[in-house]
């Protein structure tokens, strides 16, 4: 039989995937027949439940831990990967954080951790796979920044995360320079997606917000795992460098 699965056999390390965005494209992955790496840093249980609900359902799940903001994290991890699967065909560098903080409001501590997790940790683990796919001579990188990453008025008040999101940007265009034609790089900006990283959003800002949005309603999770499902698909294999706007029109520019 002919598989209809757009990922069959695939490899795809997820990072970030216990929650939110992460798990909704790891377990969009593995429907498709991809098996999946988990990676997580705090979100053991979660990442553990996100396994088992994927082997039930006649998935391969592997769980990693690792903090991607620190390289040797990063060389373990992708270490598993090959020990396990033998190859790396996509990479989704979703792992991030926002601390709500404005500029003034910012200090030192948030800048770093923010820009290490969120653009460092994107960098680290880009590096780490690129020589595994040039050898295999195809791979597809998946970035997820933001809308904020855009310079756009969504959100310009938290520094240091629209400065990772815009820097995230930055290294997808530079990544699909540098790694074409062999492999496709490229990011998705969502908008305001329903996960715990808005929580802290208030009733009022968040009804502001669904009225900025064309379609009228914040987005989920599974909206974006669609959209990296097309990116880690052959169907793109003729896009790199761009950004996909996954943001129910919110921010157009």
């Amino acid at each position: 039989m002919v598989s209809n699965m757009k990922l069959q056999d695939k490899v795809a390390i997820v990072t970030g995937a216990g929650r939110g965005i992460g798990r909704a494209i790891a377990k969009n992955f593995a429907s498709e027949g991809a098996k999946v790496v988990i990676n997580y840093s705090k979100s053991e249980k979660e990442s553990q439940s996100l396994a088992q609900e994927i082997k039930n359902d006649g998935g391969t799940a592997l769980v990693v831990k690792a903090d991607v903001s620190k390289p040797n994290d990063v060389k373990e991890l992708v270490k598993k990967t090959m020990d396990e699967f033998g190859r790396v065909d996509i990479l989704v560098n979703n792992a991030g954080v926002l601390i709500p903080a404005r500029f003034l409001d910012s200090t030192e501590e948030m800048w770093d951790m923010t820009i290490d997790v969120n653009l460092k940790g994107s960098y680290l683990c880009s590096k780490e796979v690129a020589t595994i796919m040039l050898d295999q001579k195809k791979g597809k990188i998946i970035n997820i920044s933001s809308v904020c990453g855009l310079v756009q008025k969504t959100a310009l008040g938290n520094t240091p995360y629209v400065a990772s999101k815009a820097g995230v940007i930055g290294l997808t265009r530079s990544l699909a320079v540098n790694l074409g034609p062999t492999i496709n790089v490229n990011a998705i900006a969502p908008g305001v997606i329903d996960t715990d990283m808005v929580s802290f959003f208030t009733p009022e800002r968040m009804n502001v917000i669904v009225d900025e949005t064309p379609v009228k309603r914040i987005g989920k999770p599974e909206e974006i795992a669609a959209a990296a499902l097309f990116l880690a698909s052959d169907e793109s294999d003729y896009i790199t460098g761009e950004v996909i706007t996954v943001s129910g029109g919110r921010g157009m520019r």
